[in-house]
């Protein structure tokens, strides 16, 4: 089976999907770490997340349209609000998500963690 792509339940959830990079799948060709999603007892799609790395990617990417520029052209506050909105997201939780965050900024991965050592301070003082 494929995914209905006229069913309500896919109309509603696709754009969540799309802003996410996950991906729809047919319910029967769901495996075990896919969210298989129903509408009233009646399995419809199935949903494949993301690997976390591939996440953060699309988060930079969604960030440098949101400022229209390259990350790495931003001014020093605007870094530092970048990597105040990656810590909120998760981003360094990923493996080898401050070197990626630090690459994407133009940075050195010292200078991250300056930014989030900075805001940690501020939220306790």
């Amino acid at each position: 089976m494929t995914t209905r792509a006229d069913h309500p339940l896919v109309a509603a959830v696709k754009p969540l999907v799309d802003a996410m990079g996950a991906e729809l799948l047919g319910p029967d060709q769901a495996q075990a770490d896919d969210v298989v999603l129903a509408w009233e007892g009646e399995d419809v799609v199935a949903v494949r997340l993301p690997q976390l790395s591939e996440s953060l990617d699309r988060i930079l990417a969604a960030l440098e349209r949101r400022y229209g520029m390259p990350l790495s052209e931003l001014d020093r506050r605007a870094k530092q609000a970048v990597v105040r909105s990656l810590e909120v997201r998760g981003a360094f939780s990923v493996r080898h998500g401050v070197e990626t965050v630090a690459s994407a900024l133009g940075v050195s991965r010292f200078t991250v963690y300056n930014y989030l050592n900075r805001e940690s301070a501020s939220r306790e003082g």
